[in-house]
C-alpha cells in the first residue's frame, strides 16, 4: 500500500484556513482519495482538552510562555501517534488546520524564544514526519480582523487568547511565516487569501495537482 499524503494549513487569524480545508477534502473526497481531517490545537480527545486550556484560559490562571509551548507540543504529539502517523500508513491523505509552522511563527517569531529550540521540540513531537505540502494562506492583519469581527458579530463566539494579542504580535507572526517561506520555499506554496473563496480555493487545488498529484 502506497502512503499516504500529509498536507498542513497555516495562515494569520481570519485567513479562511477551515473554509478551504473542508473545500479540499470534498476535491479530494471526489477524486477517489480516502482523507482525514484535524486540527491543532485538537484532533484527539487529549488535543481537544489541551485546546480548551490554550484557547480559552480553562484552567483559570495565565500559561506562561514555556507552559503553553509544552501544551501545543503535547497535543501535536498525540495528534501525531493516534490520527497522523497510522491515517498516512493506511495510505490516506491528512489535511491539518495548523502544525509545526504555527509553532515557529506564534512561540518563535511573535514571542521571541528561541527557533533552534522549537525545531528540536518539534522534531521529537512529530517524529520527524513533516508534511509534504504547507500551503500558506497569506492575509494582512488588518484584513483578518475585520474577518474576525464579522464573524462574531454574527453570533455567541468571542475572540480567542492569541486572537485577543494586539497587532504587533500579529504581525510578527505574519512576517514569521515569510521567514519560515524563505528557509522551506520546497514545502510551502504561499496563496494570497485576500480574494473570494471560489479563487482562494482554485489556486490551493492547483498547488496540490501541481506538488502532490
Amino acid at each position: 500500500m502506497m502512503l499516504g499524503k500529509f498536507i498542513t494549513f497555516e495562515g494569520p487569524e481570519g485567513s479562511g484556513k477551515s473554509t478551504q480545508i473542508r473545500l479540499l477534502v470534498e476535491r479530494l473526497e471526489a477524486e477517489g482519495v480516502a482523507v482525514v481531517q484535524s486540527r491543532e490545537p485538537g484532533g484527539t480527545s487529549t488535543g481537544e482538552a489541551i485546546r480548551e486550556l490554550l484557547q480559552h484560559d480553562a484552567a483559570g490562571e495565565p500559561l506562561g510562555d514555556r507552559s503553553e509551548l509544552l501544551l501545543f507540543t503535547a497535543s501535536r504529539a498525540q495528534l501525531m501517534d493516534r490520527i497522523i502517523l497510522p491515517a498516512l500508513e493506511n495510505g490516506a491523505w491528512v489535511l491539518c488546520d495548523r502544525f509545526i509552522d504555527s509553532t515557529m511563527a506564534y512561540q518563535g517569531f511573535a514571542r521571541g524564544m528561541d527557533l533552534a529550540t522549537l525545531e528540536a521540540i518539534n522534531a521529537f513531537a512529530i517524529r520527524g514526519r513533516k508534511p509534504d505540502l504547507t500551503l500558506l494562506l497569506d492575509l494582512n492583519v488588518e484584513a483578518g480582523f475585520r474577518r474576525l469581527d464579522e464573524r462574531y458579530a454574527k453570533g455567541a463566539e468571542t475572540h480567542d487568547r492569541f486572537e485577543q494579542e494586539g497587532n504587533d504580535f500579529h504581525t510578527r507572526v505574519r512576517d514569521g511565516y515569510h521567514a519560515l517561506v524563505e528557509r522551506e520555499p520546497a514545502r510551502f506554496r504561499v496563496i494570497n487569501a485576500d480574494r473570494s473563496i471560489d479563487e482562494v480555493s482554485a489556486d490551493v487545488w492547483n498547488a496540490v495537482k501541481e506538488a502532490l498529484l
